[in-house]
């Protein structure tokens, strides 16, 4: 591990629930990780952030397509328990599509549909004019600079009863945070683990079920009458 920088001194509050008293977590590759004893998040503070620049010229660089079967495979776990739980005229999100939109193929081929929204790649603001039966976000979350203000933006985009699909790797899932190769990517700034989707489920009043392989279900609660 490398020795902590002096920006961890300064101890930005946490990003995801706000509170002031982060404490050191760990350095590598001349970045600092913080922790957060109340969420459990463990996140990369802004000023050793990518720059929008840089972000988008790596992720110019998955070529990701349903014509690979592992890629489609690895899709499959977080479409198929969604799918379960759906209305068969059930209207979807894809949050952070990337750029060659996949999931949403998934969901046209089980008859549903499926708008696309991405920061770089597919940035239709329309999309939040309108709400969603249910809002997918693949190996998008862990880029989150602003993780509260975006998995709240979720929310509002979301009807009553509906669902959000999330998947990312968990933290508590890895071996060690030392040897976890997650962490590596200088792109990935907010790293959750179970707790901390409880931590959200809790506060924001959710139905949480926790799938496999960092596959995480959250419902909202239909309104009441």
């Amino acid at each position: 591990m490398d020795a902590p920088s002096d920006l961890t001194c300064r101890k930005p509050p946490c990003p995801l629930c706000s509170n002031p008293a982060t404490e050191p977590f760990f350095t590598h590759r001349k970045r600092d990780f913080l922790f957060c004893p109340v969420c459990d998040f463990v996140f990369v503070p802004p000023a050793f952030h990518e720059s929008p620049e840089q972000e988008k010229l790596r992720y110019t660089f998955h070529q990701h397509s349903l014509n690979d079967p592992g890629y489609r495979s690895f899709l499959e776990r977080l479409f198929q328990p969604l799918k379960s739980r759906l209305a068969p005229n059930a209207h979807g999100l894809d949050f952070g599509c990337g750029q060659f939109p996949t999931l949403s193929v998934l969901f046209e081929e089980a008859g549903l549909s499926c708008d696309n929204y991405d920061l770089y790649f597919a940035p239709n603001r329309a999309v939040f004019e309108k709400t969603y039966d249910v809002l997918t976000c693949s190996e998008t979350i862990e880029h989150f600079a602003r993780p509260r203000e975006e998995f709240e933006r979720f929310l509002q985009r979301v009807k009553p009863g509906g669902w959000i699909g999330i998947m990312t790797q968990l933290r508590d899932e890895a071996p060690s945070f030392e040897n976890w190769f997650y962490k590596n990517d200088v792109t990935h700034v907010g790293f959750f683990s179970r707790a901390t989707f409880h931590y959200l489920a809790q506060t924001y009043g959710l139905r949480l079920d926790l799938c496999e392989q960092g596959v995480i279900l959250l419902q909202l609660p239909e309104r009441s009458s």
